[in-house]
């Protein structure tokens, strides 16, 4: 259900951007809220807080005819409506001084569009009180399968999401939800402590939280199985990626370096390959809202791009990277509907969304069977990217060694994947036809700007350096 509280500020914010734009070329205006609730259930305690998505606000975009500018606030009435107006004028007449730098630009194209999305979620959820009797339950069933456990943790987000985007030519609305639940067992051998995990994120609240108390079992066997994991000898090997790995590679590798506004900023190596040879000719890769249904699939973005899919690699080729609509304008690139803000006080920047290869046509007993000595990886633990020199470190939470064809029961963990993107992707030699999309990711922009992502797909058959 779209927010009452926007709803009922819709009228004195059309109000505003009515005044605005009989002085200016270009004005917009977004409007969101995000509310939500998290509910944790540990060995030890139990907590309910907010969702760290929430968060409320406006921000006026303004084109003055030299550069943009942007002017956000927490509440708008018509007690505050002109000190408003005063401010945001005030802004825009900073950019004035011609001793300042700015970035050439245009004003953004307003085609007209009037129209109110919603994804309502697909259970009711079950009350904050189900939740932590559920999960005391699941506590309980951890504890008892092991005595190597020594620490267990459910947890369970949800949150929705309402904006509205008010331009000249546009009065956008939107509303929708998503969910995540979690589980962490933690356990213990000597002075050797390891960590297993597992979660289910969807938009049906009731499916998660049941769904996962299918996955206890095998939790507690792989936080038992990782009290055995040593350390991998450095090397190259073949490796078989499962869909969280798979997905890091397509964030981290071909994620951030096809940002536009990094292109921009000469940034970004990637703005020299556009129509090249970048992957094997196996390779297809997606960005956007609308090219898969998971936590970053909106209906349109912060500054009103109606949300869309972006083939980025096809055949290995990069066809394109991915745009805001102020990147967009600058670089004569319409926007693909990327642009997104940590928050309405933060500048909208081009961003990931849902970010994945395509399948393939292998068998993924078939990939196992090709593998002389390599190991399959698990599980996303963390990675980084030079979109400038194209080198990445990617980290496997666990990698389970493969000779002959056949799992050898040896794991190793953690594992580091490093080394430079177009060698990295010309060396995927089979894809899997299964395919999985991991909603359940936040991305900086560097240090910060965070925003949730999606990523996955199948898994890939590539050689890489291990450490």
């Amino acid at each position: 259900m779209f927010s009452n509280f926007l709803n009922s500020k819709h009228d004195i914010c059309k109000k505003l951007v009515d005044r605005l734009s009989s002085k200016f070329e270009y004005v917009s205006l977004l409007g969101k809220q995000i509310t939500g609730d998290n509910v944790r259930v540990t060995t030890f305690n139990t907590s309910i807080n907010d969702s760290m998505e929430t968060q409320n606000g406006f921000v006026v975009k303004i084109y003055g005819g030299k550069a943009y500018s942007e002017y956000s606030f927490s509440d708008i009435d018509e007690n505050n409506i002109d000190d408003i107006e005063k401010k945001v004028v005030e802004t825009v007449h900073v950019l004035d001084d011609d001793s300042l730098l700015h970035i050439s630009g245009k004003a953004l194209e307003d085609e007209p569009l009037v129209k109110e999305f919603s994804r309502p979620m697909e259970s009711e959820p079950y009350s904050v009180q189900e939740i932590i009797a559920k999960y005391n339950e699941y506590k309980g069933y951890i504890h008892s399968k092991s005595d190597k456990i020594i620490q267990s943790m459910l947890m369970f987000e949800r949150y929705e999401t309402s904006s509205m985007f008010i331009s000249k030519n546009r009065d956008l609305k939107q509303n929708f939800s998503w969910c995540i639940a979690v589980a962490i067992a933690v356990s213990k051998k000597d002075d050797k402590i390891q960590m297993a995990r597992d979660y289910i994120a969807c938009n049906d609240p009731r499916g998660a939280v049941d769904g996962l108390k299918d996955k206890l079992d095998d939790l507690v066997k792989l936080a038992e199985d990782l009290l055995n994991a040593t350390m991998i000898e450095p090397g190259v090997y073949d490796i078989i990626t499962n869909p969280s790995i798979t997905g890091l590679i397509a964030h981290e590798a071909f994620g951030h370096s096809v940002e536009m506004d990094m292109f921009l900023k000469k940034r970004a190596r990637a703005r020299k390959y556009i129509n090249k040879p970048v992957a094997s000719s196996l390779v297809n890769m997606h960005d956007g809202a609308a090219a898969t249904y998971s936590c970053a699939s909106y209906f349109f973005d912060d500054e009103g791009t109606l949300a869309q899919d972006t083939l980025i690699i096809k055949n290995g080729i990069l066809l394109t990277g991915i745009c805001d609509a102020v990147s967009g304008a600058q670089l004569g690139h319409k926007s693909t509907g990327n642009g997104r803000r940590e928050s309405a006080n933060r500048k909208a920047y081009t961003r990931m969304t849902n970010t994945f290869f395509e399948p393939g046509n292998d068998k993924l007993e078939d990939m196992i069977k090709s593998v002389k000595h390599g190991y399959m990886l698990f599980d996303t633990n963390n990675g980084m990217e030079d979109p400038k020199n194209w080198n990445i470190q990617c980290t496997a939470e666990y990698g389970r060694e493969i000779k002959d064809g056949k799992f050898t029961g040896k794991i190793v963990a953690p594992v580091v994947m490093s080394g430079y993107v177009p060698d990295l992707l010309m060396s995927i030699s089979m894809i899997s036809d299964d395919f999985k999309i991991l909603g359940s990711g936040h991305c900086g922009k560097g240090h910060k700007e965070w925003v949730t992502v999606s990523d996955g797909g199948p898994c890939l058959k590539a050689r890489c350096k291990l450490g």
